[in-house]
């Protein structure tokens, strides 16, 4: 079968070296090494605006000096890969997504958080419809298998209806809620939300007028049009998701290492259902950012939409920014889809961070 040529903007630390700080179980997860590791793909090229980071890239998966790039759109027009990572900060990605869709790139990994604006999400979904290119959101739950048993579990109906969701440790809206929301949405088959209702504890910090010069904390309420609601909460709790149905609970915990069934086990004095734990159904355990990249393979071979989207991406962007705009109006209830109001737009003056070349392990 084909090998895709694919290649990485931003070579930093979920483009290429965040394995080195992960758990083994969740290896591999960088960009890098996804496609390392996939059957179908094959990196050929790197490029960032810091050549001695591209040089540890080079040892680490073989990427010769000639094929290190400081000027991306150069890559893209020497190289032609097929894929095209974008693991750059959300700030600059508008600029290289439309690019490459412009230029022949027929698949994207764009890293998350989608954009830094509404606009620029727009022009990104515009970009890749234009050219018909596919993308894929770096949210790496929705190719989780644990998640994706979860939600076959909701799905087949054995707890009853699904009537709400509770999102723990939501944290800053683009680097962290933008997973939790993507989630939120997977598990309620990605129907539409109608409105929000949200509180940015450090907000008044982060805005500065339009512009968002930090990645603010956020939680609040998500009501879907069909009924469901999602609470998003900084509990500190760590990384959990429960799914609450009328006849019983759905739980990943430690950040989707372990799972929780509750079914009714009996009736109490009133009447009413008592839950006990039940088994979660097994599942093969497998990396979600290969998961992701052989979604966007399926996609190439056969012209069939992958399980993200662009416009899942930015109705994620979207919710970050309705998040925003509640704050705004002092926690008031947002409706969906956003007006065009205040653009707002994330700009922080921040050095990139340094990578670790090495494994904490």
């Amino acid at each position: 079968m084909q090998r895709y040529r694919a290649a990485l903007v931003g070579c930093s630390r979920m483009g290429a070296f965040i394995d080195n700080e992960v758990p083994p179980a969740r290896r591999p997860y960088s960009h890098a090494a996804g496609y390392e590791a996939c059957e179908r793909t094959d990196m050929v090229a790197c490029s960032d605006l810091r050549p001695e980071v591209m040089e540890q890239v080079g040892r680490r998966y073989g990427v010769p000096a000639d094929r290190q790039y400081t000027d991306y759109r150069r890559m893209i027009e020497a190289e032609k890969p097929e894929i095209l990572s974008v693991a750059t900060q959300p700030e600059q990605r508008r600029e290289v997504v439309v690019f490459a869709a412009a230029h022949g790139v027929r698949a994207i990994y764009a890293e998350k958080a989608f954009s830094a604006s509404l606009a620029d999400a727009d022009a990104m979904v515009e970009a890749c419809e234009a050219h018909g290119a596919v993308l894929n959101m770096g949210t790496n739950r929705r190719w989780d298998p644990g998640y994706d048993r979860m939600k076959e579990v909701i799905d087949e109906g054995r707890l009853g209806r699904l009537r709400s969701l509770v999102l723990h440790s939501t944290g800053t809206l683009f680097n962290s809620a933008s997973h939790g929301f993507d989630l939120l949405l997977r598990l309620n088959s990605d129907r539409p939300v109608a409105w929000v209702q949200a509180h940015l504890p450090d907000g008044e910090a982060a805005l500065d007028g339009d512009r968002l010069s930090e990645d603010p904390v956020g939680h609040g309420i998500l009501q879907f049009e069909d009924g469901v609601t999602a609470y998003a909460l900084n509990s500190g709790r760590g990384s959990e998701i429960e799914a609450i149905c009328s006849g019983g609970v759905a739980t990943a915990m430690q950040n989707g290492e372990e799972w929780e069934l509750r079914e009714p086990m009996g009736q109490d004095h009133r009447g009413r259902s008592l839950l006990g734990r039940s088994p979660f159904p097994e599942y093969e355990r497998k990396s979600s950012t290969v998961c992701l990249i052989e979604d966007l393979v399926h996609s190439l071979d056969t012209g069939e939409p992958p399980r993200g989207g662009a416009r899942l991406a930015r109705t994620n962007t979207e919710l970050i920014f309705a998040f925003i705009e509640s704050h705004v109006r002092g926690g008031a209830r947002v409706e969906l889809p956003l007006e065009a109001g205040r653009p707002y737009r994330l700009e922080r003056d921040r050095a990139p961070r340094q990578p670790k070349y090495d494994p904490i392990d």
